[in-house]
């Protein structure tokens, strides 16, 4: 049991005292669970289908299949709850890059209705096939950087 009239132990005001003056030795403070993690690096590294964390290791086992955790950091990434997000936003960005570009080449030039149809349908094609998983690494990679789902 602590008895406050034993002098070897410190006072608080002694320890408040040497704080003050930085007598103490400084102690970085451990990043706290619920701090939040820097957002930009996470989601350029999510964008890049890496680990949010260390950036090095693969996000994707397979063309969208979420590994279960980061082969090089260890960091579990089963929390990830992306489902309908990434095709909801490659289908907004798809279509809002493709119809104005559409209306513009036929206004412009005038092509066939079956030419215009196959370039812009493979083009629609072509643009969602690269920007799905690139847009599932992303939003991954938000939810670990807000801490989201128990990441």
């Amino acid at each position: 049991m602590y008895d406050s009239s034993d002098p070897s132990e410190p006072e608080i005001d002694d320890v408040e005292a040497r704080l003050a003056r930085g007598d103490a030795q400084d102690q970085p403070a451990a990043p706290s669970e619920t701090s939040e993690r820097p957002l930009r690096p996470a989601l350029l590294r999510g964008w890049r289908r890496k680990c949010p964390n260390c950036g090095a290791g693969p996000l994707l086992k397979a063309y969208l299949k979420v590994r279960d955790s980061c082969p090089v950091c260890d960091q579990p990434l089963h929390h990830q709850r992306a489902d309908d997000g990434p095709a909801y936003l490659t289908i907004l960005i798809v279509g809002h890059v493709m119809a104005p570009a559409m209306l513009w080449a036929f206004e412009t030039f005038r092509p066939e209705p079956l030419v215009l149809a196959t370039i812009f349908s493979v083009g629609c094609i072509a643009l969602s096939l690269y920007l799905l998983p690139r847009l599932k690494g992303a939003i991954v990679a938000f939810q670990w950087a807000r801490r989201m789902h128990g990441f």
